[in-house]
């Protein structure tokens, strides 16, 4: 019997109450890491200071952490366009996304640095990164996200850390309800699942199949980037 992927890991994982990324904690648990799962009843992170103090609680509770997993997200309403943005909604998008996620990443990164770990983060951004779809909170907020991942892959590179990030296409659940004419959008014609999305994230995560992937951004959208969204 192999063993499994992530024996031996410790794995801080944010949004973990439902949808993507209570499907990543619960996987990476399943192969075989120990994990920290944080949501709301953890940390508010849209709050000044919360980040970092997550990140502190984390590495006490577990001694050690050498996964970081950043799903967390405030609940998005799909048809707000740039002028219905509020200035509060604006802020706490991009406080949890971006800020929270960043200042964590800062945080680990350190520790793993000082503590001479090779660990890799993951941040779950989105299609929203790539291409205007209305919230443009939420799609600034990914878009950024991405370049974050680019600069502390660059940053954490040399000492051993991997950064990456997966784009989920339409995963309904977790606050994401799909029509259901939305699959005929898709190329291979029908929704994915938040299990999906984390048999991907144990991969980039994992050694055995990740350990020459950094800074890189993985799509799981069932080929539903590949639509022309200009025609009718």
């Amino acid at each position: 019997m192999s063993c499994a992927l992530l024996q031996g890991d410790t794995a801080l994982v944010t949004g973990a109450a439902g949808g993507i990324g209570r499907a990543i904690a619960t996987a990476l648990a399943e192969e075989g890491a120990r994990v920290f799962g944080a949501d709301l009843a953890e940390a508010d992170l849209s709050r000044p200071g919360e980040a970092v103090r997550l990140a502190q609680e984390a590495v006490r509770r577990l001694s050690k952490v050498s996964l970081f997993v950043h799903a967390a997200s405030p609940r998005r309403q799909e048809t707000l366009k740039a002028l219905q943005i509020s200035e509060a909604q604006w802020r706490e998008m991009l406080e949890v996304n971006l800020n929270a996620g960043f200042l964590i990443a800062q945080a680990l990164g350190n520790h793993m640095v000082e503590n001479g770990i090779k660990g890799r983060m993951l941040v779950v951004t989105s299609l929203h990164a790539w291409s205007p779809r209305n919230l443009p909170h939420y799609s600034a907020a990914k878009a950024g996200q991405t370049m974050v991942v680019k600069e502390l892959a660059r940053a954490l590179g040399p000492h051993g850390i991997r950064v990456n990030a997966i784009a989920p296409g339409a995963i309904p659940g977790g606050g994401f309800a799909a029509p259901q004419a939305m699959a005929d959008k898709i190329a291979l014609k029908r929704f994915g699942t938040p299990a999906e999305v984390a048999a991907m994230a144990v991969a980039v995560l994992s050694e055995r199949f990740g350990a020459y992937v950094t800074g890189a951004t993985i799509a799981v959208d069932g080929g539903i980037a590949l639509h022309n969204w200009i025609e009718p």
